[in-house]
């Protein structure tokens, strides 16, 4: 006999982050852009991507813990390094940025996040 009590205990898992992070005008809009594009277009134009998480997914955690403007920048270079001569494999999400990534230095986040 098998016992399945340890399913209905787990959490259920969003697809994307679930930590904590603060719910800024800014992030709210962001994360809600992403979300929308995840429910609508994602179908039908995603699917490809090479990297894990999913592009989709790194933006939403990219603006979650950096904000609007940090983990905006960082999604779009992640959409970007995702063709098909790009990079590809385990791409996270830094948790913090180090003092050289600042706000009207949006081209260094290009760096993140690419093979060395």
């Amino acid at each position: 006999m098998h016992d399945h009590t340890h399913i209905a205990s787990a959490k259920h898992k969003s697809r994307n982050f679930d930590g904590a992070w603060r719910k800024t005008p800014g992030r709210l809009f962001g994360t809600g852009f992403v979300r929308l594009y995840q429910l609508t277009l994602s179908s039908l134009i995603g699917n490809s991507c090479r990297h894990l998480p999913t592009c989709s997914e790194y933006a939403y955690e990219a603006i979650a813990r950096h904000g609007l403007w940090a983990g905006g920048w960082m999604g779009a270079f992640r959409v970007m390094r995702c063709g098909p001569w790009g990079t590809h494999g385990i791409d996270r999400v830094p948790e913090a940025l180090g003092p050289r990534y600042r706000w009207f230095t949006p081209w260094r986040y290009w760096h993140i996040g690419r093979k060395a």
